[in-house]
């Protein structure tokens, strides 16, 4: 996932990255698309949206860091942003 740019938050268990995107639009919908996987897969994700820019952390509060359910969100996030 280093690879994608995701890194480690330095003050806890979890992973984050920055996405850009063109306008709002795209990066609202960018939003949309992953929040139909997160809902289905009961694992949402801390995100903070400004304009063209989506601020992700993901981390799993059930087991107090980070789990498998992250990086196959944080996957599938990356495979939604490519698209």
């Amino acid at each position: 996932l280093n690879a994608k740019g995701w890194v480690l938050v330095s003050n806890r268990d979890a992973i984050s990255k920055q996405y850009k995107f063109n306008d709002f639009v795209d990066a609202f919908s960018f939003m949309t698309k992953c929040a139909f996987y997160a809902e289905k897969s009961n694992h949402h994700p801390e995100w903070f949206n400004v304009y063209n820019k989506v601020e992700v952390t993901l981390s799993t509060h059930d087991c107090g860091g980070l789990s498998k359910l992250d990086l196959e969100l944080a996957e599938k996030m990356d495979s939604i942003f490519e698209k």
